[in-house]
């Protein structure tokens, strides 16, 4: 029986991994939808849709799947596309709930794909899986020239949170608990910082070295 699930719609920071698995065996395969469907009149199209149907094709192949094999895929959204496509083509096909093993296996493929963009992994803990937007955001606020083409832009959340007044100032930190949110190392006692502030859902404050 092969399952198919995805991982990362939720996150601000990258594209969406699609996964499968024949269950029997532990094979697994897996394909990322890109950004650039995540942006703009991309995604308000609702393009990725066609592009999970793209990569949930490919994957089947790799896995030498047959009409006739089960098949269990993710009743969410992201597979609105890919049941029709599996209907028209015939495939045995059943909308279920994904768990184990492939829900953790595909959680964790999308965890690995976000650090080799450059989140930390200790950050990726301290956001909860999803990865919470508004800890997310303030990653992005850290280093935004280089980090808001990581983001999902075609969000209306992005819309509304994504280019905000930013405030910069520096100040001197005795004590610090902090670690700099652009180059992820820790900010030591008696440190003069650099301080950026906004305000999303609430009031933020954002401490880096002062040479990050």
């Amino acid at each position: 029986m092969i399952q198919i699930d995805d991982s990362g719609s939720g996150s601000l920071v990258g594209g969406t991994c699609i996964g499968a698995m024949r269950k029997e065996t532990k094979e697994y395969v897996y394909d990322i939808i890109p950004l650039e469907f995540y942006h703009c009149d991309t995604f308000g199209k609702k393009l990725y849709l066609d592009q999970v149907v793209h990569i949930a094709d490919s994957l089947l192949k790799k896995l030498n799947v047959s009409k006739n094999e089960k098949i269990e895929i993710c009743r969410g959204y992201m597979f609105d596309a890919l049941r029709i496509y599996l209907k028209e083509n015939q495939y045995n096909f059943l909308s279920t709930a994904i768990e184990e093993p492939l829900q953790s296996k595909v959680e964790k493929t999308f965890e690995e794909y976000a650090i080799s963009l450059g989140l930390p992994r200790d950050f990726l803990n301290y956001t909860k899986y999803p990865f919470h937007f508004h800890r997310l955001l303030r990653w992005i606020y850290a280093d935004y020239a280089n980090r808001f083409s990581l983001c999902k832009t075609g969000w209306k959340s992005w819309k509304k949170y994504g280019n905000l007044d930013l405030h910069v100032e520096t100040t001197y930190l005795k004590h610090s608990k902090y670690r700099c949110l652009k180059c992820w190392n820790k900010i030591e006692n008696n440190s003069d910082v650099k301080v950026i502030k906004y305000h999303s859902n609430k009031p933020n404050i954002i401490y880096l070295h002062i040479d990050c």
